[in-house]
This record gives structure tokens, sequence and C-alpha cells, in this order.
């Protein structure tokens, strides 16, 4: 369960790394728009699911 969180919380942080990945290392800035919205969609899908994942643990009843 928590290698799924820490999995998750890897790919949050390299969406911040494509949303914040500076136009000189980028060819073209097409390019970099592109990259700026898929880290945007993995920051939100990967923290929905760290969200969901701690929703899951604390209303579990074991």
């Amino acid at each position: 369960m928590y290698q799924l969180a820490l999995l998750y919380l890897a790919c949050v942080l390299a969406g911040f790394g494509l949303a914040n990945l500076p136009s000189s290392a980028i060819v073209t800035a097409e390019i970099s728009n592109i990259f700026d919205l898929v880290g945007g969609i993995a920051i939100i899908v990967f923290g929905a699911a760290i969200l969901y994942l701690g929703f899951k643990s604390l209303f579990n009843k074991r």
C-alpha cells in the first residue's frame, strides 16, 4: 500500500518537473506547451489517486 502511494508521489513530482521545464531545454515553444499540459494532467491525476488512497485507508474498517 505504501509503495503504491510513494509511486504516485513520484509521478506527481515528475509532473511538476515537466510543468516547470525551462524553454531553453526544448526545441520549440509548442513542445514546451505540450509538456506543460502533460505535467499538469499528471499532477491532477496522481494527486487525486493519492487522495483516494488516503481516504480509503482513513475509512477502512478493520
